[in-house]
């Protein structure tokens, strides 16, 4: 019998006051694909990390839910939680910014559009940033710039590598310039990072567009990207209508971007933290000579104590 014999035999054969009741347990139990229509229960679809099992569709996840995926259980330490946006410009369209934030802050549960901290990742130790697409469609402020730049910084002191998971609208609006600076100063923190020869990882989900896709999105040493994610800086329509030209149908997808090499591999959404970790070990860094021959110097005891000089006596010429 399939899923859906099932709720019509339910529906025919339970008393219609039950119904409002059967609707309720039901609430939440099923996940409809958006791309196939097929019906998963949604617990299996968590344990698939939200990707269909019939058509491989990569539904969006939250930062929260993206950090569980990839930080090992009781090892992420959030940092500058602290760091909320204000309204400088006093900026208005249909409602005030400051109001517009105060709404997704109580909507999401998060101070901004990403959150960043340190973890183990497959047993590593790494700094990561969650950009959360749910708050003004991940748009880039000066928080989110802010945050970004200081955990890039503090992966170059700690000399630890670092993956952003980018899913953003762009720049945001709001901001104006303070926004488009962003670009410029993670850029910045990004090419010390670069300079340290220190590993940069940046992961585009979708979509990943405008200001992020011309900054830190596109700076990494290996670029990945989640299957059929759109990714791009302007939109289809004011490409098409400035080239005046029709694009391929695949445009600004993952797939896309792949094969004319702007990112090196597409990587499943459930094998992304074994992606993450093989890259991060294989670049960790080699001991140098001199720390193999004390290594085994030291384990072969033939390390010693510098000799003590023994007092003169007192009575020899």
């Amino acid at each position: 019998m399939s899923l859906f014999d099932w709720f019509a035999n339910r529906r025919k054969s339970g008393p219609i006051g039950n119904e409002q009741q059967e609707r309720e347990i039901a609430d939440g139990l099923w996940t409809k694909c958006e791309d196939c229509g097929v019906l998963t229960y949604t617990k299996d679809l968590r344990a698939n990390q939200m990707v269909c099992p019939e058509c491989n569709h990569h539904k969006r996840v939250g930062s929260s839910e993206r950090i569980q995926q990839l930080i090992d259980p009781g090892t992420w330490m959030p940092i500058d939680e602290s760091l909320v946006p204000v309204d400088s410009l006093k900026f208005r369209d249909r409602k005030l910014y400051s109001e517009r934030l105060r709404e997704y802050q109580e909507k999401t549960g998060l101070t901004d559009a990403v959150q960043t901290g340190l973890g183990q990742l497959a047993g590593f130790p790494t700094a990561l940033g969650v950009m959360d697409f749910s708050f003004m469609g991940g748009s880039m402020g000066s928080v989110v710039g802010e945050k970004l730049t200081r955990l890039t910084e503090r992966a170059t002191r700690q000399r630890l590598p670092l993956v952003l998971i980018c899913a953003s609208g762009g720049a945001r609006m709001q901001e104006g310039m303070l926004s488009l600076m962003q670009m410029a100063k993670t850029s910045a923190a990004l090419e010390r990072h670069r300079a340290a020869r220190l590993l940069y990882i940046p992961v585009l989900t979708h979509p990943t567009t405008g200001g992020v896709t011309a900054s830190f999105a596109m700076l990494g040493d290996v670029i990945l990207a989640e299957p059929k994610a759109t990714i791009g800086f302007a939109g289809r329509r004011v490409v098409e209508q400035t080239l005046k030209e029709k694009l391929p149908d695949d445009f600004q997808t993952a797939e896309y971007l792949l094969n004319h090499g702007f990112i090196d591999s597409i990587v499943q959404r459930p094998e992304l933290k074994q992606t993450l970790s093989s890259l991060i070990q294989l670049h960790q860094p080699t001991p140098s000579n001199a720390d193999i021959v004390a290594a085994k110097l030291s384990s072969h005891h033939l390390i010693t104590e510098e000799p003590k000089v023994l007092p003169r006596p007192a009575n020899v010429d």
